[in-house]
Order: C-alpha cells, then sequence, then structure tokens
C-alpha cells in the first residue's frame, strides 16, 4: 500500500513539475484545444436539443456553429500545420475526400468521410438540412481535436523551428486559402475572419517570443505584421471590395521574405512532410523555386554541373523533336506539344490519333511549368515525367511504340550514343541506358520552360509597375469570381498550400457548345473509380493562357471569353445539364463587363517571357538507315 502511495506520490510530481516547466507557447496551445473540444461539445448537445422543423432554432445553431469557426480560426495556425489529415476532420471541405493531403507520392488516395465544423455550416444552409448529418459532422470533429494531444502533435510544439514552419505554413495561406473563399462557406464572413485570425495569431507570437529567447521574431517582422494587421482593419468587410493585390504584395509577401531570412538565419531544418516540397531559399511567394512538384533531373538528380546538364538538354530537345520515339517513326512529342505554340497544339481541338484520322479524345495541355505539378496527364495518372514517358511512348493510341526497340533504336544513333554511355558514370546503379535515361533528358529539355516570369510576377517579385487594370482583374479574381478558390496562388493550379498535393474538379465540361449532354470523358474516374472522382479532371495552370487555346479537357471552349462565361453561368449545371457531384459552384457569378475585361487583363499579366524556340536544324544519324529518313518535329 506504501509503495502504490509512493508511486501516485512521485506521478502527482512530475506531472507538476511538468506543467511548473511548461512555456507560455505550450499553455497556450493547450488552452487552445481545450476551448475547441468544449466548444464543439456545446455545439453538439445544442445540435441534438435543436428541433430541426423551426427554422429559428436552425438560425440560432447556424449562428452557433458560425461563431465556432471564428474560435477555430484563433488556432488554425497551429492544427493544419501540426496533422492536415486530422484537421480535414476539423474543417473539411467536401463530404467525402478523396485525394491525400501530405502523401500524395506515397499513398493512393483512400476513402475518407468528410466532417468538421465547415460542413456542419453548409448543412444548415442547405432548404432542408438533416439533424443526423449534422451530428455525425460535428462528433467527428470532437474526435479529431482530441488528436492534437496526441504526441506526435504535442512534442513539436516544444520545438523552436515547428513555429517558423508553422508560421510559413501560415504566411502561404494568407495569400491562397483564407483570402480566397476556398473554405469559407459564408464569404460575408470571409474579411471578419481574417481579421480576427490575425489578430490571434499576434498573441500567438507574443507566446512564443516569451518562451524561446533564443529564437524571437525580428523587430522588423513584428513592425510588418502591425502593418499588416492595420491594412486588413482599414479594409471593408465585404470581400468584393477586398485589396487583395496590395495585402499579397505589400504585407503578406514581405513577411514571407522576413520568415525564410529567420529559418536561415537560426539554421533551422524541418522533418515534417508538410515541408518536405518547400524551400527555405527563396524569398517571395512567387519565386519559381517556391516549391519542387517534379524531379525535373530526373535519374540524374545528382549532377550539379551546369555545363553537363547543358549537355544533357541539348540532347533532350533532339529527343522531344525525333520520332525516333514512336513506333512509326513518323511522331514526336513534338506532334502533339508543338514547341512553337507554348507546347501545346492550338490549331486542333484535340491531336490525332496514331492512324492519322481519329481525334484523342482530350486537347494537348501545355508543358509550360508542367514540372510544378505532383501529378501529371489531365486525370492525374502519372508521379513523375519518367513514368509519363514511358507509358506515352507503348501507348497505342499515343507512340505506339515498344520501349526495347525504341531504346535500340535511339542508341543506334551515334550522337545519343555517345552521350548516353557517357553519362553513365552519373547513375552507377544502371549498367546500361535506359528509357527513363531518355525521359530524363527530355525533363531536363521542359525544365527551360518552368522558370519563366510574368509581368504580375515581377510586380510581386520586385515592385515592377503593373497596370491598374491587373490590380483590378487580379481583386475580382480572388473575390467576386472566385476563381482563386481552384487556382491557387502563386502558380494558379490546382495546388495549394503546403503545395504537396493536386486539386481535382467536376466543373460539367459539356460535349458541345449547344450543351446537349455532357462530356462522356470520365476523367480522374478512370485512374480511381470512385463515384466522386466522375468527370473530375485536375485543375491547370491559368498562366500563359494567350498561349494555350482551346481551353477544358476536350478543347470545346476556344476562348477565354467563353471560359469565363462558362463559369459566370455556373458550370454544367448552370447550363441546364445534370452533374453528378459537380465542385464548381453552380449559381450565376454576376460578372459584369468590365469584371470580365479586368479578368482578362489579370490573365494576360500571368502570361511568362518565354526563351526563344528553334526547331533543331537536323536529328543524329542512324546506323540503320531506314531511320534515317526521320523528319524534325514528326510528320504529323
Amino acid at each position: 500500500m506504501k509503495r502504490a502511495v509512493f508511486f501516485v506520490g512521485l506521478a502527482f510530481v512530475l506531472i507538476s513539475f511538468a506543467f511548473r516547466f511548461e512555456t507560455t507557447y505550450q499553455k497556450g496551445y493547450f488552452d487552445f484545444v481545450h476551448r475547441l473540444e468544449a466548444n464543439q461539445q456545446s455545439l453538439y448537445r445544442m445540435a441534438a436539443a435543436t428541433d430541426f422543423s423551426q427554422s429559428a432554432a436552425r438560425e440560432a445553431l447556424l449562428d452557433s456553429v458560425t461563431a465556432a469557426r471564428g474560435l477555430l480560426k484563433a488556432g488554425d495556425f497551429w492544427l493544419r500545420y501540426l496533422d492536415p489529415v486530422q484537421y480535414l476532420g476539423i474543417n473539411g471541405q467536401l463530404p467525402v475526400e478523396w485525394e491525400t493531403e501530405v502523401f500524395e507520392k506515397f499513398e493512393k488516395p483512400y476513402r475518407r468521410q468528410g466532417a468538421g465544423i465547415s460542413l456542419a455550416q453548409m448543412a444548415l444552409l442547405e432548404p432542408h438540412p438533416e439533424k443526423d448529418t449534422v451530428l455525425r459532422y460535428l462528433a467527428s470533429s470532437i474526435a479529431a481535436t482530441r488528436a492534437f494531444y496526441a504526441d506526435s502533435n504535442t512534442r513539436q510544439i516544444i520545438r523552436p523551428e515547428h513555429f517558423f514552419y508553422a508560421n510559413r505554413l501560415y504566411l502561404l495561406n494568407l495569400a491562397a486559402i483564407y483570402t480566397s473563399g476556398y473554405e469559407c462557406p459564408d464569404k460575408k464572413f470571409l474579411v471578419p475572419e481574417l481579421r480576427a485570425m490575425m489578430q490571434a495569431v499576434s498573441r500567438i507570437y507574443d507566446w512564443h517570443d516569451e518562451s524561446f529567447s533564443g529564437s524571437v521574431l525580428t523587430a522588423a517582422y513584428r513592425d510588418a505584421y502591425a502593418k499588416a494587421l492595420v491594412f486588413v482593419n482599414q479594409q471593408q468587410n465585404d470581400y468584393e471590395q477586398f485589396d487583395y493585390f496590395h495585402f499579397i504584395k505589400d504585407h503578406v509577401n514581405v513577411l514571407f521574405r522576413l520568415n525564410q531570412e529567420m529559418i536561415r538565419h537560426y539554421g533551422f531544418y524541418s522533418s515534417s512532410l508538410v515541408d518536405y516540397t518547400l524551400s527555405d531559399s527563396v524569398n517571395s511567394i512567387f519565386d519559381k523555386q517556391l516549391f519542387s512538384g517534379q524531379e525535373w533531373k530526373g535519374i540524374y538528380s545528382f549532377v550539379d554541373d551546369p555545363q553537363v546538364l547543358q549537355q544533357m538538354r541539348n540532347i533532350g530537345e533532339l529527343l522531344f523533336n525525333d520520332p525516333i520515339l514512336s513506333g512509326n517513326t513518323a511522331r514526336s512529342c513534338a506532334s502533339c506539344h508543338r514547341p512553337d505554340m507554348a507546347f501545346t497544339d492550338t490549331t486542333r481541338v484535340t491531336s490525332l490519333l496514331m492512324d492519322r484520322k481519329s481525334a484523342h479524345e482530350r486537347n494537348a495541355p501545355s508543358l509550360l511549368n508542367v514540372l510544378h505539378n505532383h501529378l501529371l496527364m489531365q486525370d492525374g495518372k502519372h508521379l513523375t515525367m519518367q513514368e509519363q514517358g514511358r507509358v506515352v511512348m507503348a501507348n497505342p493510341i499515343e507512340m505506339a511504340g515498344d520501349l526495347k526497340t525504341i531504346l535500340a533504336n535511339v542508341m543506334s544513333c551515334t550522337e545519343y550514343k555517345t552521350a548516353f554511355r557517357e553519362w553513365m558514370k552519373y547513375t552507377p546503379e544502371e549498367k546500361k541506358p535506359t528509357i527513363d535515361h531518355i525521359s530524363s533528358a527530355i525533363s531536363i529539355y521542359l525544365h527551360d520552360f518552368n522558370v519563366g516570369y510574368s509581368p504580375f510576377d515581377n510586380a510581386m517579385n520586385i515592385g515592377a509597375p503593373i497596370d491598374t487594370g491587373v490590380v483590378h482583374g487580379f481583386n475580382v479574381f480572388m473575390g467576386k469570381a472566385n476563381c482563386a478558390s481552384c487556382h491557387f496562388i502563386p502558380y494558379f493550379n490546382g495546388i495549394k498550400p503546403p503545395y504537396v498535393n493536386s486539386e481535382f474538379e467536376v466543373l460539367g465540361v459539356p460535349e458541345d457548345m449547344h450543351y446537349t449532354r455532357l462530356s462522356r470523358d470520365s476523367g480522374r474516374y478512370k485512374v480511381h473509380p470512385v463515384p466522386e472522382m466522375l468527370a473530375a479532371f485536375r485543375t491547370p495552370t491559368i498562366r500563359n493562357s494567350s498561349f494555350t487555346a482551346p481551353y477544358m479537357h476536350n478543347g470545346i471552349l476556344k476562348t477565354m471569353e467563353e471560359v469565363i462565361d462558362f463559369y459566370d453561368k455556373g458550370g454544367g449545371v448552370g447550363h441546364g445539364l445534370v452533374v453528378p457531384s459537380q465542385t464548381l459552384a453552380t449559381d450565376s457569378l454576376h460578372l459584369t463587363a468590365g469584371e470580365i475585361q479586368s479578368l482578362l487583363t489579370f490573365m494576360r499579366s500571368l502570361d511568362e517571357r518565354l526563351p526563344a524556340i528553334k526547331q533543331p536544324a537536323s536529328l543524329p544519324s542512324s546506323s540503320r538507315k531506314a531511320l534515317n529518313q526521320r523528319k524534325v518535329g514528326g510528320v504529323y
């Protein structure tokens, strides 16, 4: 008995010792999680007691759920960074989630039931909300919140580096998520929520500086954050009137640079998968090196010598234009992705198939900025450029080649053989050249077209002057037009912070311009045959859209005006089609002619300066005479 009392007493002393030395930062975190859980439990009890047949009772519950979002945002700084999967249990956006939040490169999509405060709010905004649905969302949210007591999360907050990486994600989200309406069911609360959240983060900053004296925020950062708060406090509550351009350019991007400088100054590094694609060395959100979607060197990833990389790039350019990679030696990569047309084909709605008669069901996407995608192809079928290269070369309707024969044909050319054999020293684990060596040379060539900057980038990066129409158009893009809730800053594609996964959307793209039926292409469903992925497609970038018509996966829309009209009227559903699981809002945006013109002006400001492209004068000769009739760029 005395022994038991001793151990109970010792446990109490150890607990007291632990709490005595708990930092202000830790205490702030635990207090927040406690308050969030208590608030959710209170909401659940209120929902359980609410008579859903009474509109006044439902409105009262809706007000409480909306207020709960404010509390959630006070600690979003921690939750979204510490455990993005559990975070979706608290603040999910879809009733069913399939795409992974962190492990897209390592883990196949799996089904997760949507949950959380935002979904409860959306359910209550329905004309006839279901009580069981609201209760399920709230119950799951409580369970997800409890995960933030787990050691896997709490042990991170005792380390100062965690704070700076969480802060980086917070700043990226200020630009791309918190201001875009992506996760705000009722956008009239967007600016008030933003304002309250930023004020709450100021307190987190105080707790950090009090707790980690060796890595405090610099005076320059605190001053810049205070100015950002003043800016937001001076804005109207109407999200359509918010000045997104100057908020991001003059405040968020400045804070991002200062936070990056502190990460480097303090010598921090992150081992979190949340950060695995992000660079510590860039100073602007709009730096093209912000994150890496693909290993652009492929199998030559350890090569750093600029001269060698240039040689590889030159061979890659030849191979891209060489029909030797196809089964009939008449078709090259450049046949469908024409370098003189921004690496798409603006002359055709969709490319010809190998039979030279039938048309492909999909438009040839531009390869500009292709390396800034984690998943490739419009259905996200491929993880790497090398995998994509292998499949396309062997696909009977695309290049219809036999990989062994292609490799042998390439190696029959002295110029190719000499280069690839010389470079084998960079891949000592391989005994001889492979198709991946060929694909890697091509991706090194394509890297040239993934580093260009646009006038909009220059305005954000170096303060270059920009037309006022661009500013207005960007503000419409972020606000009223709701474009930024799918096309995320800075690449304006479907990859949102922390830039580790890809969004797929069901838009309701038609088969024809008369909207007689939905496109027959099942999209992502071909890769993951689940109902939610039917007719879903990866969200492409809108950069360089002036050069890449026609648009949508089937090339059905010929101009950007038609694209804007499609979205303005609510996608397929808004045009009268039946579209199961359309993720695009179906209500009209009611854009004015002036707003549409401003949107076009902004999108043109994303057209990048591209390097001059000249087709190779000739192709390497082969020891096989039959191959020496090849035409640069292919025949068709």
